[in-house]
């Protein structure tokens, strides 16, 4: 199982010296999306000038942020970091900024970015899911008694069956269990 996002929303918060901070988080399971949002974004808030945003997908490795501009570590790792502290997968948060006139530091950045990505979070519904592996199962008729009852004992969801010379199902077990079920 793991926590992620429903849908995707959108926060503003405080204005910090004159700057607007807007997070848009959602979810998504690989940065492609998180791209697509961000190239929407530069279009529907022109005079915003920077658009800054991390993404966390299933494992370790999987997440991408950028700083977009601003001075490197201020805005795309405090993003993560929020996402990360409240243990997320498959999230992303994109946090705009329109300048307000008055620079922040790279220590106020780190605050203005990652308290908007937070805040949005927090306000956010947070839903736990079951991630699945999909397979491709082919046997003989006579195995198919025995097939059909690990998939049941695994909640395994059959998504398509054909029959010919030999069962072909394709399926989708819960991930942490598809090693142990190839196994078997």
């Amino acid at each position: 199982h793991i926590l992620t996002l429903p849908d995707i929303s959108e926060y503003e918060g405080e204005k910090i010296k004159g700057s607007r901070f807007l997070a848009t988080i959602g979810p998504a399971s690989s940065p492609e999306p998180v791209l697509a949002r961000v190239t929407e974004l530069r279009e529907a808030h022109p005079g915003a000038c920077h658009h800054c945003w991390a993404w966390r997908g299933d494992g370790e490795n999987a997440f991408r942020f950028t700083d977009d501009g601003e001075p490197t570590g201020s805005a795309g790792r405090p993003i993560l970091n929020m996402i990360d502290g409240r243990e997320l997968t498959d999230v992303f948060a994109i946090v705009s900024r329109y300048f307000g006139g008055t620079k922040l530091g790279t220590g106020g950045l780190v605050r203005a970015y990652g308290g908007a990505a937070g805040e949005a979070l927090d306000q956010a519904t947070i839903v736990e899911t079951l991630i699945r592996t999909q397979l491709s199962l082919n046997f003989s008729y006579d195995l198919e008694p025995l097939v059909r009852a690990e998939l049941t004992a695994v909640d395994a969801e059959i998504r398509d069956a054909q029959y010919t010379d030999t069962v072909a199902l394709e399926v989708a077990v819960p991930k942490g269990d598809a090693a142990a079920f190839v196994a078997s």
